[in-house]
């Protein structure tokens, strides 16, 4: 990735581009090389222009957002993918992660976290909006309307160490165990215990290890 960040944006409104562009300019890190407002150019443009990053709406005439994802993995662009969009579906939302999108963004919350959601895609870690994420841990506890607990939801909504840990605790490793394994302290360990409990919804140990089992993280 080149010393800037180089960013493509591409919605069919030139009124929220603009306002995204007003707001990138203000970040020295940040390049915006280009911008698109329909599907078609977007698929040529971004395979020019070297973006490292594509912010993109899923609603866009001649090709839209889930077709332009199809395209690009089809081909040898290296940008990670943000999706910018004011539907927060289950259904979408999983079918993105799918063709290869690493982040996705609420409409209604963009201002306030764009630039962070860029800083850490960039980084190669995935980003999703505070309601996304909500969206995503409802369906780990059953509580959503679908439950789409899958690999790539679990992956994108815990974190590396959490994963890890989530693994060891469901393998009955202790908490001293899981340190020694780790190279982490018991209290680091506990502190990643109970951001489990609340993510996943759950009351206590014996909850984390049902949602590993249930979820295929571990054999039964």
């Amino acid at each position: 990735m080149s010393e800037k960040i180089r960013i493509h944006l591409a919605d069919d409104h030139q009124v929220l581009i603009d306002g995204m562009l007003a707001v990138l300019k203000t970040n020295s890190k940040f390049e915006v090389v280009g911008h698109s407002l329909n599907g078609l150019d977007l698929v040529k443009n971004i395979v020019s222009n070297g973006a490292d990053i594509l912010i993109m709406d899923i609603n866009m005439p001649h090709k839209d957002g889930i077709e332009v994802l199809k395209e690009l993995s089809e081909t040898e662009h290296s940008c990670r993918v943000i999706i910018l969009s004011s539907y927060d579906d289950l259904k979408l939302i999983k079918e993105v992660l799918k063709l290869g999108a690493n982040g996705y963004l609420s409409k209604q919350c963009a201002g306030e976290s764009i630039i962070e959601a860029i800083e850490s895609v960039a980084a190669g870690k995935d980003y999703f909006s505070q309601n996304i994420q909500e969206k995503i841990f409802s369906s780990f506890s059953g509580n959503g309307a679908e439950n789409i607990t899958n690999e790539i939801t679990i992956k994108s909504a815990l974190t590396d160490r959490e994963l890890e840990i989530l693994k060891l605790i469901s393998l009955e490793y202790s908490g001293k165990e899981i340190g020694e394994e780790l190279c982490i302290s018991l209290n680091t360990v506990e502190t990643h215990r109970k951001n489990l409990i609340k993510k996943l919804n759950v009351k206590n140990t014996i909850g984390i290890v049902k949602f590993a089992i249930k979820n295929n993280l571990i054999k039964q």
